[in-house]
Formats: structure tokens, C-alpha cells, sequence
């Protein structure tokens, strides 16, 4: 799949302000993504769709709303807030979970949840509690390791070999899982390919 068309869609905290939710005929698919604060979200999303259409920052919790990008007019490309920001005051943090907990428990049109995790690092305690959070629910989902140029192939697979060990005993499987750079467009084909695989089914 090529992303030939990409547009801004809407930003909501609530999924009675989502797109679909505010345009009728526009329930479309829906593909989100989400991950710990820093992972690399925003850059992803835009490595997918080939242009700066998200905003991305340095600085960990800038995304603080649920934001619908239209892809090919067909489907949404979805950027979840980041996780486990522990910066960020008791009562901001639970604003965001609030409006992660809505999005994921109350969006009909979710297709797949894309779970990114950085290629570089164990799994964190953080990662895991959400891990098991959704191997509890019937949320359909796929891993994407990410900043997989921050250091040699080598050592990228290894460590991504280690993560995925020690997601089994949460998840009781190993998922659909992608390796990623949103510098080096590492796989922008992979993880398009399986989008178009998904809608193919619909």
C-alpha cells in the first residue's frame, strides 16, 4: 500500500467527538497507535505518511488528544497519547488515561491497535502493565519496536528477540511484530502491507 493522500481529520478526547462521530459516512477503519511517552509516536505516523503531518516534540506528553489522520480517504491513521508519563502531575496523567481508556474501550471502528515499544530497551514496567491490560480485553493488536537506527542491525535483533521473550508470559503468545525507523523509513512497507491486508477483509 502507498499513501498517496493524507489528511488532518480532527483531534477529540472523547470518541463522541471523533470524526466519524461528528460527520456521518465517515465511520471508516480505524488503525491506531500508541506507546509510551517518547517512543517515537508522531514520528512514525508521519514516516508512514511521508510528510510532517503530525507534531512531534522532544519533550515526552506533548500529545495529550486522541488525532484522526485520513488516509487515502478511505481510513484513519489514529495517534493515541503516549503511556506512563511519570513527569506529569497525578491529575494531568489521569486525564490522559481517561481519554486513552475511551478512545480504546469505545471506538467501534478500531481495527487494530498498534503497540509501539523502543527497540533499545527491556520492556518496562510500564509497557507491561499495558501489555496485560490489553491481552485482557478483545482489542486486536500488533507490536511495532521503534528507533530501530539507534544502533547496529546486530544488536537491534537481538534485543528485539529479548523483548519479544519476555512479552510471552504476558501476552501468552507472540503477536504480529514490526521493526521500525522513522529515520530511515525501516518498516514503512511492512506495517502498510499488513493495514491494506486488514482492510482487505473488511
Amino acid at each position: 500500500m502507498k499513501i498517496t493522500r493524507a489528511e488532518f481529520a480532527g483531534s477529540s478526547t472523547n470518541v463522541t467527538q471523533k470524526p466519524s462521530a461528528l460527520h456521518p459516512g465517515t465511520d471508516f477503519p480505524e488503525f491506531a497507535f500508541i506507546g509510551r511517552s517518547n517512543v517515537g509516536k508522531s514520528s512514525l505516523v508521519n514516516m508512514l505518511c511521508g510528510r510532517q503531518i503530525a507534531n512531534t516534540s522532544s519533550k515526552p506528553g506533548k500529545t495529550r488528544l486522541v488525532n484522526h489522520f485520513l488516509m487515502n480517504g478511505t481510513w484513519y491513521l489514529v495517534d493515541l497519547p503516549g503511556y506512563g508519563y511519570a513527569r506529569l502531575p497525578g491529575s494531568e496523567r489521569a486525564k490522559i488515561e481517561e481519554v486513552i481508556r475511551n478512545y480504546l474501550n469505545r471506538s467501534a471502528e478500531l481495527r487494530l491497535l498498534f503497540i509501539l515499544i523502543d527497540s533499545r530497551h527491556d520492556l518496562t514496567g510500564t509497557d507491561a502493565d499495558f501489555l496485560r491490560e490489553i491481552a485482557g480485553s478483545d482489542i486486536p493488536y500488533a507490536i511495532i519496536f521503534t528507533k530501530a537506527d539507534k544502533q547496529g542491525p546486530v544488536a537491534t535483533q537481538r534485543q528485539v528477540d529479548r523483548i519479544k521473550e519476555q512479552m510471552v508470559p504476558i501476552l501468552g503468545q507472540t503477536p504480529a511484530c514490526f521493526v521500525s525507523s522513522s529515520e530511515k523509513g525501516t518498516g514503512k512497507e511492512d506495517i502498510l502491507n499488513h493495514i491494506q491486508n486488514i482492510l482487505s477483509t473488511i
